[in-house]
């Protein structure tokens, strides 16, 4: 069986591991292919797409947009950008930027509540890569602040986190367009995180997206149950979306997802990228 994985992240966002070792790691572990899906950035996609040449692996570019979303988080994977394109790196940076003005409102935050963390301390921890949550979640684990990364998060970094400052994020419509003008595919990563709680909402939100031209939904991912997994594969079959899956790697900042060995590998096959192939194929005529 042909095993890919359509989900990851370098050091050029929140990984840890430098794209073309991420690629490299993906060879070792068999896979036939890997999508470099970085938050907000295409900027280590030349050097993953080298590096599957020369380990001679397929590697998909891709990324992945935070969206706005009220009472949760959206995050569209895009599949097969055209990365040289000057238009869609003009409009990433616009979040980079905005990640960038956020961190140090977050280390105000973090100071104010009695915890002495500096930015260079985080800037250290991110090496050239964008410095986000996961960054100073992990400057707060080394400094002993708390007792893992979760607990960073939970406590401190996430949506109800003492120490949480929103970001903007481009409104749904205009991360799918962006996607598709860099003639990708744009699938929902994740649903969960929405934050719907019944499937009905779920539904209706999946239909307005795929109206605003989303074509899947990352059905297969490790934090997804068996009940989650039924529910999301029934939707896309019933609203002619693509299905995708992916194990969201992030190297040391996500140390119990290991590239290539998480729970829903073996329903990562190639078919899924080939499905992704024929869809552009026919948009993109």
């Amino acid at each position: 069986m042909e095993l890919i994985d359509l989900h990851t992240h370098s050091s050029a966002s929140d990984g840890t591991m430098a794209p073309k070792d991420l690629v490299r790691l993906a060879k070792e572990r068999g896979l036939k292919a890997v999508a470099l899906t970085d938050h907000d950035t295409i900027d280590g996609l030349a050097e993953a797409v080298a590096a599957g040449e020369q380990w001679d692996i397929e590697v998909v570019p891709g990324v992945e947009i935070s969206a706005r979303h009220p009472g949760g988080s959206m995050h569209i994977l895009g599949y097969f950008l055209d990365y040289e394109n000057a238009r869609l790196d003009e409009r990433l940076a616009v979040l980079k930027q905005a990640r960038k003005d956020r961190n140090p409102q977050i280390i105000a935050k973090l100071n104010a509540l009695g915890i002495p963390l500096r930015m260079e301390q985080v800037e250290r921890l991110s090496g050239k890569g964008q410095m986000g949550r996961p960054h100073i979640a992990r400057a707060l684990y080394e400094g002993g602040y708390v007792r893992s990364l979760q607990e960073a998060f939970d406590i401190y970094l996430g949506n109800q986190g003492k120490a949480y400052v929103e970001k903007f994020r481009f409104p749904p419509e205009e991360a799918i367009g962006m996607i598709r003008d860099a003639r990708g595919v744009p699938v929902l990563s994740h649903p969960f995180t929405l934050g719907l709680k019944n499937p009905k909402a779920l539904r209706e939100q999946l239909r307005e997206l795929a109206r605003l031209g989303l074509a899947g939904l990352e059905v297969f991912y490790p934090e997804h149950s068996p009940e989650m997994e039924t529910l999301y594969l029934s939707l896309a079959r019933e609203l002619g979306l693509l299905v995708t899956g992916g194990s969201d790697f992030h190297g040391d900042n996500k140390p119990e997802v290991e590239l290539g060995r998480v729970n829903c590998q073996k329903k990562l096959t190639y078919a899924l990228l080939e499905a992704l192939k024929a869809w552009r194929r026919r948009e993109y005529k």
